[in-house]
């Protein structure tokens, strides 16, 4: 019998399933080998596509005559800094006494794609051997042995592989095309107006679609014109303490659907305000009466559990770390064996591994953070049926579960950095506030009357902390427009809300006073680096409601391995700036004129829906339920008659007025 080979994305990963296969092996210059099995690693990618001048060498100077380019057939190629290790691995694949190979790189679409660009380099031979993928969800010693035991072949993965040779054809189709495209016919308009040698217009799938969510949502700010309001609030006397108040015009008010008022809880002018003060203080002594008074719980239960998406928006939100960092932390800490796969989607766990929830939790009992959460979790015996909660769902993971702890490596935490730590901590009182119950708040209203007009007002506290014992009760302020309604209870201290109970339905009460509140609408809030990575998740759509952002299915714009990525570059490209303080996302004068130059030649390239619908096909692909061929043919067609598109326009002129009006807010000292 043959010799088997386990080909890694690194050598750290190699390293480990060397170890979990307790192999003697020997060191050798880019592999390990032991009596049967060599154990062998990429280094990331280690074959490219190669540059369009490798098909001829007129594509070298950029040119509108030679556009578009779209070769019949790919070329790729080995990438030189990385040579010695291909010829290594295509060396391995190749030997004769060698019968089978474990593909044991990352579990996703680029960990395909950077094996299967590796076998089809290596040549013909690789084919004749048996080829099996291992598809892991952690790099514990369990599951990298469960992995191989249930490899499937590797033709199983077939879709798969054909999405990923398609996602990077499509961007570097995209990326070439257009990019040469635009460069050549807009540059100049650029260069001229910033007075620079020459402009490189680079324009990308997912890239150009994430500067026009922040160039829109720039000028949204912009545009804003505040409204003033004017809200009216009662002091209403209860025992020694006071409440407050607050005025609508609900049916009954003399103020009914009137064109005075903004929304029905203010006034757009002061004097109206002033009116309504006066009306109600003709009363003698001021007091009111109890119209209504409801009591009611409300239970909010823990939030699901972290994808990458929600990952990098809480670790942005509490730590002001960028996604990218996030990203290099939780991999470092999947790689450290102390949480499961990172790129991923979900925000569940699959039926089979709730079924050995208990490892990770007796796991946990030697991070000491856990141990008083742990306790409480035997006691509550939630963990027994986790696999009927709506943290268990099969129909919702495509490739991977949840980010979890897997409760081992721990002794690794040590030379994790200080953020890391905290990162980690993150995840684990997620995963532990899954098994507590929810927390319960006790809500009241009170609607109280001074002649016709009514007053709100509600409270709310805290009963039972349930899970917010584990997570504590960390909020950042919601994004979104202050609409001047006060949808916000107030939290009394423990003596008024007890007083608050003893209310009844008729109480005639004393109002201390009455007074106006000025108010202003605000605008939108600008993206952080959290948010934005949300708002590709959803497909340009920022939704901040944790509930109902479980609920939305469908493809984002990009993916989960590479979201930060292209955020990174378009910072780096200077399309969009980052302020590393707050994590907010602004765009550079730079990056509304590439948006002028898309908007008016390519507009489809903003369209966050389109942009996602690409990705939507990619998966299509990837399931089985279209044709490679089908795909690369509507991508050719998009390239194509975009691209004749914008050699008929003749606009390069009328663009400066555009650039004059974003180049306003970018004067210095502004």
């Amino acid at each position: 019998m043959g010799k088997s080979v386990y080909i890694a994305e690194k050598p750290s990963v190699a390293q480990e399933f060397a170890k979990a296969l307790k192999l003697n092996t020997q060191r050798k210059d880019g592999y390990l080998e032991s009596p049967d099995s060599v154990v062998t690693w990429c280094v990331g990618h280690l074959v490219t596509m190669s540059y369009p001048e490798v098909y001829d060498e007129k594509y070298k100077r950029w040119s509108l005559n030679t556009l578009p380019f779209l070769p019949k057939e790919f070329k790729y190629e080995v990438i030189p800094a990385v040579e010695k290790q291909f010829k290594i691995v295509q060396g391995i694949l190749t030997r004769d006494d060698v019968d089978c190979i474990y593909v044991c790189t990352d579990s996703g679409r680029e960990g395909e794609y950077i094996y299967r660009l590796v076998e089809q380099m290596a040549g013909e031979k690789v084919k004749n051997k048996i080829r099996r993928r291992v598809w892991i969800d952690s790099q514990t010693e369990e599951e990298i042995l469960r992995g191989i035991k249930e490899a499937k072949d590797l033709s199983e993965y077939d879709n798969l592989s054909a999405s990923a040779y398609l996602r990077a054809k499509e961007d570097y189709l995209m990326g070439i095309n257009f990019s040469r495209l635009l460069t050549l016919k807009y540059g100049n308009s650029i260069s001229n107006y910033q007075n620079t040698k020459y402009t490189v217009i680079s324009v990308g799938r997912v890239m150009t679609c994430v500067l026009g969510m922040v160039v829109r949502r720039e000028r949204e700010i912009r545009e804003f014109v505040k409204t003033p309001f004017y809200r009216v609030l009662s002091t209403i006397q209860l025992s020694g303490q006071t409440f407050e108040g607050e005025w609508r015009a609900v049916k009954g008010s003399k103020y009914f659907e009137s064109f005075d008022l903004y929304k029905e809880n203010g006034f757009k002018s002061r004097d109206k305000a002033e009116k309504l003060v006066s009306y109600l203080g003709e009363q003698v002594p001021m007091t009111c009466q109890v119209l209504s008074i409801e009591k009611k719980k409300e239970k909010k239960n823990p939030p699901l559990l972290f994808n990458l998406a929600e990952l990098q928006n809480e670790c942005s939100k509490r730590f002001k770390i960028s996604p990218d960092e996030t990203l290099r932390i939780v991999q470092e800490l999947y790689e450290k064996k102390l949480v499961t796969y990172p790129r991923t989607d979900a925000r569940v766990l699959s039926t089979a591994v709730a079924k050995e929830i208990h490892k990770n939790l007796n796991g946990l009992s030697k991070y000491e953070p856990a141990a008083p959460f742990l306790q409480d979790i035997v006691q509550f015996g939630s963990h027994k049926g986790l696999g009927k909660t709506r943290y268990v769902n099969d129909k919702q993971i495509t490739d991977h579960y949840a980010i979890i702890p897997t409760g081992q490596g721990l002794t690794a935490l040590s030379s994790v950095s200080h953020t890391g730590k905290k990162v980690y901590d993150t995840i684990v009182k997620r995963f532990l506030s899954i098994f507590y119950p929810p927390a319960v708040y006790q809500k009241v209203s009170i609607v109280t009357k001074m002649k016709e007009e009514q007053f709100f007002s509600n409270f709310k506290v805290l009963a039972e902390e349930g899970y917010l014992k584990v997570t504590g009760v960390y909020q950042s302020k919601k994004d979104g427009e202050n609409t001047g309604e006060n949808e916000e209870e107030d939290t009394p201290g423990k003596d008024l809300f007890a007083l608050i109970q003893t209310i009844r339905k008729g109480a005639v009460l004393p109002v201390e006073n009455l007074q106006i509140k000025e108010g202003e609408t605000s605008p939108p809030k600008r993206y952080n680096s959290g948010s934005i990575i949300l708002a590709m998740e959803n497909a340009g759509q920022l939704i901040e409601d944790e509930e109902l952002r479980a609920q939305i299915k469908g493809s984002g714009i990009g993916t989960s391995a590479t979201r930060a990525e292209i955020l990174k570059k378009l910072i780096h490209i200077k399309y969009l700036a980052l302020n590393k303080k707050t994590q907010i996302i602004t765009p550079t004068l730079l990056g509304e004129m590439i948006f002028e130059v898309v908007d008016h030649s390519i507009k489809s390239l903003l369209n966050p829906e389109l942009t996602a619908s690409w990705e939507k096909g990619l998966n299509y692909v990837a399931d089985g339920d279209i044709t490679s061929d089908e795909y690369m043919m509507k991508l050719e067609n998009f390239i194509d008659s975009r691209t004749k598109g914008v050699l008929g326009l003749n606009n390069q002129y009328q663009l400066r007025g555009f650039y004059d009006r974003a180049a306003q807010f970018y004067k210095k000292g502004k």
